[in-house]
């Protein structure tokens, strides 16, 4: 399905032999998506959008997936995006379509990943009659959206699709929603896709302010106890490997938020973990006791630093680089604003740094660094092994450990087990790690793993989900199977919706209200009735070989069923309203 770049500009420029002068907007539309590379394409056909269906039945340049939800389209094309850095692209119809898409985008959205999602829409003169299948896609999405339009004129459709996808790619990356009603898909116009575009209300920064990098250098060289803290931004700009050397050059000890993790290699001795609500110890304490903090594609968010009045009664200097402006001291006062691309401003750091001939006070960091390495002794991922549960730490430590130099991408869904992944599974690479972050959506693991796979189908692809989430879009299933996407699942099965009954236990005296799963399937049976290979294991001793089954089972789709403890905790914790040093690291403590 790859396209060279003449086959992609002849396909957005060139007519069909026996075509008219002019095109309807179905086939402007899928113009418009090969002159901008997409090579696939999740949705589900609706009465809006059989145009456009149409259009693409009749080219095959661009793989349609077909999913069994709209919700999962927008999913699968968000995991796509997150593993490739491209543009996801999803299409679904008006109405429910639209509706069954929100939790995808507002999903994609949260988490700043550049997407174009194209609905349909009933056609213009019906706009705002209650029409079937009938709602209001623009004003729906707009809070969760970067941008969206309404096409109603079928020559304007070319450039809508020009700008929505300059919009999702650049400055803070973002899904842009492009609504088009049935009769623009059938209007016919002539067709001319621009090379670029250029918006008068939307230029965003890429250079970060000479003035402020300088000052964030010296600043920098002069610090006692410095920190890096990245985040997400890292992995969207492309620029794991300038934070590495940054972080090289000067010796500093770095972190990784959720959404940041494989930006600094997790075996590099100066990454003391993720920090945050479920961070290491060490991460946590140094990001308290810091002098100087520099912030880089992050957003001091709930989860990472807890309470910001905690957080603020230690004095400390931040310099805060983002390429989104209303992100900077939206929650936590900085005294260096740095606007622009990260990847950008670190090079340019980077390059003031080597041309200054100065390092940072080798006494001063040794110091920093003693103190940091005492934290380290407290073991805060340790946990009670066990001879007769299975333990769910042990599952994805016998990953890491079986997966280590092969190319594998990880996806989650959201509970305790995103938490076990994030803390045991050890990210050296960025990109391989696939989760809902900001939004913390349920069911996102096996779209993601779908998407993935289908731009990396030579990877090994694994979803680490639950009994909870893995229901939400079991359903893709179906689709692993149709579309031949050989996913391997592994599902930590404690019965109960973990991270739910935990807060219940620590926050709500044990009253576990309706997190238990009385009524699970045989997810064995479920998963060969899709033509899968199941499989359930429920002793320790079962963990490593049924991991190497899976791995074996190469071009199989495989669910693994694990029956885990169902008492155990993700530690360390920060609860609500705490600050990040008044953490809980273990039972012990409560």
């Amino acid at each position: 399905m790859d396209m060279s770049a003449a086959e992609v500009k002849r396909a957005a420029s060139a007519e069909p032999p026996s075509s008219p002068a002019e095109l309807n907007g179905s086939e402007i539309l899928v113009r418009c998506l090969q002159a901008e590379g997409v090579k696939y394409l999740w949705g589900y056909p609706g009465g809006a959008v059989l145009y456009i269906y149409d259009a693409l039945y009749k080219q095959d340049t661009i793989a349609h997936v077909l999913v069994r939800h709209e919700q999962a389209a927008v999913h699968a094309a968000d995991g796509y995006s997150r593993a490739t850095g491209e543009v996801g692209v999803a299409l679904v119809t008006s109405g429910p379509g639209v509706t069954n898409a929100v939790t995808g985008i507002a999903t994609a959205y949260m988490d700043s990943i550049p997407m174009v999602i194209i609905t349909g829409q009933v056609p213009t003169p019906a706009i705002g009659l209650d029409a079937f299948q009938e709602c209001d896609t623009v004003g729906i999405t707009r809070p969760i959206v970067k941008h969206n339009f309404l096409v109603k004129d079928v020559r304007d459709l070319a450039l809508t699709v020009k700008k929505a996808f300059h919009i999702a790619r650049t400055g803070r990356p973002g899904p842009v929603v492009v609504d088009v009603p049935k009769d623009v898909s059938l209007k016919t116009a002539p067709f001319s896709y621009p090379d670029s575009v250029e918006m008068r209300s939307y230029n965003p920064v890429r250079k970060g302010h000479g003035g402020q990098i300088r000052k964030a250098v010296q600043l920098l060289l002069a610090a006692q106890r410095p920190y890096i803290y990245s985040g997400g931004g890292v992995i969207l700009a492309n620029a794991s490997a300038e934070l590495r050397e940054l972080s090289d050059l000067l010796g500093f000890p770095c972190t990784n938020t959720l959404m940041g993790l494989g930006a600094i290699a997790a075996s590099d001795p100066k990454f003391l973990g993720m920090l945050g609500m479920h961070g290491t110890y060490e991460a946590n304490m140094t990001m308290q006791h810091c002098d100087v903090l520099l912030a880089v594609g992050a957003r001091f968010d709930d989860r990472v630093i807890g309470n910001p009045r905690h957080f603020a009664t230690v004095e400390r200097k931040i310099i805060h680089v983002d390429i989104d402006p209303s992100s900077i001291s939206k929650r936590v006062k900085v005294d260096i604003p740095i606007v622009g691309d990260v990847k950008d401003v670190l090079q340019e750091l980077i390059a003031q740094i080597r041309e200054t001939g100065v390092r940072p006070d080798a006494t001063s960091l040794a110091q920093w660094w003693a103190q940091i390495n005492e934290w380290r002794k407290r073991d805060c991922l340790a946990y009670k092994r066990s001879d007769e549960v299975i333990k769910p730490q042990l599952v994805i430590q016998k990953l890491r450990e079986l997966t280590r130099g092969r190319d594998t991408y990880i996806t989650s869904d959201v509970g305790q087990h995103q938490m076990w992944a994030a803390q045991f599974y050890g990210f050296d690479e960025p990109r391989r790690w696939i989760n809902s972050g900001g939004l913390g959506t349920m069911g996102v693991g096996l779209p993601y793993a779908m998407g993935i796979k289908l731009a990396r189908p030579e990877s090994d692809v694994f979803c680490i989900t639950g009994e909870g989430s893995i229901q939400m879009c079991i359903q893709e299933l179906s689709t692993c199977a149709q579309y031949r996407t050989p996913v391997k699942i592994i599902s930590l099965n404690n019965r109960y919706l973990g991270m739910v009954r935990q807060w219940q236990q620590l926050d709500y005296g044990g009253r576990y209200s309706h997190s238990y799963m009385d009524a699970l399937p045989d997810f064995v049976k479920l998963a060969e009735s899709y033509g899968h290979v199941g499989m359930k294991i429920e002793k320790p001793s079962e963990v490593e070989p049924a991991l190497k089954e899976l791995i074996r089972l190469k071009d199989r789709t495989v669910f693994l069923d694990v029956r885990t403890d169902p008492t155990e905790n993700v530690w360390p914790m920060v609860q609500a309203g705490k600050g990040i040093t008044e953490m809980l690291l273990g039972s012990e403590e409560l």
